[in-house]
């Protein structure tokens, strides 16, 4: 099953005409990566990305290394850079990750409590999914939110940047499923019922319940990888 092609990318140079530096660059690539706007296979040319964002080759050669690193990209000797297909391996290994330090983060908040502020931009954020609910680019920005609310909640922001910098291809996969694979009702209802084991002290139940919410990718690996066999190396 083939896949139609979002729009391409728009984002350029920032505001007021100054180059974009390579942080900048490497953040716009990746959201595009993610969102399929650049999908696997797709060839990146310095040049072209370097008038794209109004800057020299220098910032852009190193957001691509950047995005090699990431496992977004692959370096062909003498073809140039590529945007890699969907390894279902790496996306295990992100997810494992994202699970342990995602589950430490709601247990050390379920155990000292959270305040009303942080249970509102948490509630926020799980509102704010649900009217997104039919536009998977801004639902993941949204689902993005409320993890990292959890985080902050916890006061553990530094961990919650480990968990975006190790989760790209987690979130690939999370692109792909929405919304057909995975029904939206069932993540918000998860999220909810995470945010009451926080509000409610418990933090054996806020466990299970990140547990079973880091597991629900799994479901639909498989499907995800028979719907998309362009996009998807099924390496499991």
């Amino acid at each position: 099953m083939s896949m139609a092609r979002p729009s391409p990318p728009e984002t350029g140079a920032p505001p007021g005409g100054q180059p974009a530096n390579a942080r900048t660059i490497h953040a716009v690539l990746r959201q595009d990566i993610v969102t399929l706007r650049l999908p696997p296979g797709e060839r990146l040319s310095e040049n072209e990305l370097a008038e794209r964002f109004g800057t020299s080759r220098a910032p852009v050669r190193e957001a691509l290394i950047r995005l090699v690193e990431d496992g977004l990209i692959e370096v062909r000797p003498q073809r140039g850079s590529f945007v890699t297909r969907i390894s279902l391996k790496a996306m295990e290994g992100s997810r494992f990750v994202r699970e342990a330090l995602e589950v430490a983060i709601i247990r050390q908040a379920a155990a000292q409590g959270i305040t009303a502020a942080a249970e509102a931009r948490i509630e926020a954020a799980i509102q704010a999914q649900l009217g997104a609910r039919d536009d998977p680019e801004r639902f993941t920005q949204f689902d993005d939110q409320y993890h990292r609310a959890l985080a902050e909640a916890a006061g553990l922001v530094a961990v919650w940047a480990i968990v975006e910098r190790e989760k790209a291809q987690f979130d690939r996969v999370r692109f792909l499923s929405l919304p057909s694979t995975t029904p939206v009702a069932v993540l918000v209802e998860q999220h909810r019922g995470i945010l009451a084991a926080m509000v409610n002290r418990d933090p054996a139940a806020a466990e299970q319940a990140m547990r079973v919410h880091m597991t629900e990718v799994l479901k639909i690996t498989r499907r995800v990888a028979e719907q998309y066999p362009d996009f998807i190396l099924a390496d499991l």
